[in-house]
C-alpha cells in the first residue's frame, strides 16, 4: 500500500520553473545523459517540500535497449532524479556546502507504483527528514499525470 501523497497538486503551482536546468547546472555535478532533473517548480526554505520535474522522452539513451519496443524509464533513473532534485534543495539550505560533492549514502524502502513510459512529464517531490552539515535525508515520491509511481527515501553524504 503506497504512503499517503506529500501534496496536493491543486495546492501548488507546478507550472511556474523557480530553478531552471542552468540553474541546476551551477550546483550539480550531473552532466549530459545524467542530468535526471529539468526544472524545479516549487522550493521553500523555511517549508519541508522540494518540487522538480524530469521530461521522459522516446530520445532518450536508455530508450533503445529498456526495453526495445515498449521503453520503460528505468526505476534507477527515477531514484537518481529524487536524489538530485534533494541534492539541489540541500545546497540551497546549506549554502556553505556549495563546492562539495555529495554523492549517495544510501536508499531505502522503495517501492515501484507503476510503469514510467515515453512522453511524459515525471513530477518528484521530496519532503526533508533530516539535514545535518554532511548528510541530508529525503523522503521522496514520483508522479505522472498525478499518479503516484514510485517512492524512496535517499540520503546523501558529502564525499
Amino acid at each position: 500500500m503506497p504512503n499517503a501523497p506529500l501534496l496536493d497538486f491543486d495546492d501548488y503551482d507546478i507550472d511556474t520553473v523557480v530553478a531552471d536546468k542552468e540553474a541546476l547546472r551551477s550546483t550539480l555535478k550531473q552532466r549530459g545523459s545524467f542530468e535526471m532533473i529539468d526544472a524545479i517548480v516549487h522550493m521553500d526554505p523555511k517549508g519541508e517540500l522540494v518540487i522538480g520535474y524530469k521530461e521522459v522522452r522516446k530520445d532518450e539513451w536508455w530508450c533503445k535497449d529498456h526495453i526495445p519496443e515498449r521503453p520503460i524509464f528505468p526505476g534507477t533513473l527515477m531514484i537518481e532524479g529524487a536524489a538530485q532534485m534533494c541534492t539541489y534543495d540541500f545546497y540551497q539550505r546549506c549554502p556553505e556546502m556549495l563546492g562539495v560533492f555529495v554523492g549517495f549514502g544510501g536508499v531505502d524502502q522503495t517501492r515501484f507504483r507503476s510503469v514510467v513510459e515515453p512522453d511524459c512529464r515525471l513530477y518528484i517531490v521530496g519532503r526533508i527528514e533530516r539535514i545535518r552539515k554532511t548528510l541530508f535525508q529525503y523522503y521522496a515520491q514520483g508522479f505522472v499525470d498525478r499518479k503516484m509511481v514510485f517512492e524512496t527515501r535517499v540520503t546523501g553524504l558529502a564525499v
